[in-house]
């Protein structure tokens, strides 16, 4: 079987979290569980898998499946922490609106990313007298599994994964922009899930490769299996520096009426939700939230109704992020290893913690 193939049908065999049997939270998720829960939007990937050094690609997110640059939609960005390569946020802020699909790769292929997602847009139709493009990329580091200094990732891959963006179940873990992420010291990658709270659903994306000690619904798996297992002596001595690099990004996406201020409120929350997994928010980590709303026409949201869509988008992006553990594969690259999260191992110190019944 293909390496491309075989990580896919690995990461489908490999489960969620709630299909082990923890829930987090208290909100009930969509149908899908997944950013995608929101009607229109639409996640595409493109997997580079080359030789023995090229691990990498790009995640298109789509607010809709129209021309954006014609029908923009409400967006904010939030800093977590700024170490960061993100393209774009400026426009944003200023206007508060997004015109292109948000596209995630790695740090140093977010030019080329641009550049092709530039040409993507100039070609829609309706766009032949547009002289002004704002592309949104927003990137984590590959560079251990993935020699990220060739920057491999180019407009074929962009145009796959924007071309290929679609609603329904979305791929998960080592796929995409996830190709080559580490997180916690294990594989890292693409985590989705959803909420829905006053008739209105929240769904996020996340492309996780940072560091920190991995903790499931309050649960210290991540110091139990390092530890435990004889993982890294490192980390039993209390040497926490070989878990805390990397950075986050975070995608939310809501069908409720909300402006860019209060966009930029929900990002924000999206970072506590981040915190729950015990990230470390390290001085290196390029901790970002990206967050738009679908909603057209409607009176917008008040302040005091934002509330339940908070909670909702911390739930969210815990969930999300530990998917995208649960879903990855191991994968070697460059020289390295990154070793998927184990289920059986991670079920039993859940269990035993009580958050498995």
């Amino acid at each position: 079987m293909h390496t491309l193939a075989l990580l896919l049908a690995l990461a489908t065999a490999r489960p969620r979290l709630r299909d082990i049997g923890v829930a987090i939270g208290t909100l009930p998720t969509g149908p899908l569980n997944a950013i995608t829960d929101v009607e229109g939007v639409r996640v595409g990937h493109a997997t580079l898998i080359r030789g023995d050094n090229i691990r990498s690609g790009v995640t298109a997110i789509l607010p809709h499946g129209g021309n954006l640059f014609q029908e923009k939609v409400a967006g904010a960005i939030f800093v977590g922490n700024g170490f960061g390569k993100i393209m774009g946020t400026t426009q944003v802020d200023e206007l508060g609106e997004i015109e292109t699909p948000i596209l995630l790769t790695s740090t140093l292929n977010v030019p080329r990313v641009a550049d092709a997602l530039i040409d993507y847009m100039l070609a829609l139709p309706g766009n032949e007298s547009v002289r002004s493009i704002n592309p949104l990329v927003a990137e984590t580091n590959d560079g251990t599994l993935s020699d990220i200094r060739s920057r491999a990732v180019g407009r074929d891959e962009v145009f796959q994964a924007l071309k290929s963006a679609s609603g329904g179940a979305v791929a998960e873990g080592s796929v995409g922009a996830g190709t080559g992420t580490i997180a916690f010291g294990f594989k890292g990658g693409i985590g989705t899930s959803s909420r829905r709270v006053s008739g209105y659903t929240i769904g996020v994306l996340v492309q996780t490769n940072f560091g920190g000690s991995l903790t499931i619904a309050g649960v210290p798996v991540g110091d139990e299996l390092h530890v435990g297992a004889g993982v890294s002596p490192a980390r039993a001595r209390g040497d926490a520096r070989p878990y805390t690099a990397g950075s986050c990004v975070i995608v939310i996406a809501t069908d409720a009426p909300v402006d860019a201020r209060n966009l930029k409120r929900v990002g924000a929350r999206a970072i506590m939700g981040l915190a729950r997994t015990g990230a470390a928010g390290s001085n290196g980590s390029g901790d970002y939230a990206v967050a738009f709303s679908t909603a057209r026409s409607k009176p917008l949201l008040s302040n005091d109704a934002m509330s339940p869509l908070f909670l909702a988008t911390i739930e969210a992006t815990e969930e999300a992020i530990i998917n995208s553990l649960l879903r990855a594969t191991t994968v070697n690259g460059s020289g390295h290893t990154a070793e998927a999260l184990p289920i059986e191992p991670t079920k039993e110190i859940l269990r035993r913690h009580g958050a498995i019944h």
